[in-house]
C-alpha cells in the first residue's frame, strides 16, 4: 500500500508556474468555492419559498424594477432566452406572472408579476434580505464595500 501511495506521490505534477500564476489560480479557487457555497445556501433558503433560485430571481427583477421584456429579463439574470421562457412558464402555472404584449411594440413580449407574484415577494423579500446579510455578516461593513468593489472591478475588466 505505501508503494502505491509513493508511486502516486510522485506521480503528481510538479510546479511549473510562477507566484503571480499561484496568487491568480488559489484566487479563483476562492472565489469559486464561496460563489459554490453562497449559491448552494441561497437556493436551500428560495426552496423555503416553494421556488428555485431562477424562479425567485425573476420575481425579485420583477417586483424591484417592473415588468420587463423576456430578453431584458435573460440577460438580467444572466440566463438565456430558452431558460427565461421556461421559468416564466412554471412561474405562470404557479399564477405569478404573466406575459403581456407590448403596447409599443407589438413583437415584445413583457414579463409581469400577478397580484399574487407581488404578494409572495412581498411577504418573502424581507426575510430573504435578513438571510443574505446574515451570510455576509462575516465581513464587517467596511469589507463587505471593499469586496463589492474589488469584485465589480474585476468584473469589469473581464467584461472588457
Amino acid at each position: 500500500m505505501e508503494d502505491r501511495l509513493a508511486e502516486a506521490v510522485s506521480d503528481v505534477a510538479e510546479r511549473d508556474w510562477g507566484d503571480d500564476e499561484e496568487r491568480a489560480l488559489r484566487l479563483w479557487i476562492a472565489l469559486a468555492r464561496c460563489y459554490s457555497t453562497m449559491s448552494r445556501l441561497v437556493a436551500g433558503k428560495v426552496a423555503d419559498y416553494g421556488l428555485t433560485t431562477p424562479q425567485f430571481g425573476v420575481l425579485e427583477a420583477l417586483y424591484h424594477v417592473g415588468p420587463l421584456p423576456l430578453g431584458e429579463l435573460a440577460d438580467k439574470l444572466l440566463v438565456t432566452g430558452g431558460n427565461i421562457t421556461y421559468v416564466m412558464d412554471r412561474l405562470a402555472e404557479q399564477g405569478l406572472v404573466e406575459r403581456i404584449r407590448s403596447r409599443q411594440d407589438r413583437r415584445v413580449v413583457l414579463a409581469c408579476l400577478t397580484a399574487d407574484g407581488q404578494d409572495l415577494v412581498s411577504d418573502v423579500f424581507p426575510d430573504h434580505t435578513d438571510f443574505v446579510t446574515d451570510q455576509m455578516s462575516a465581513l464587517d461593513e467596511s469589507e463587505q464595500e471593499t469586496l463589492r468593489g474589488l469584485l465589480k472591478k474585476l468584473g469589469k475588466s473581464l467584461a472588457d
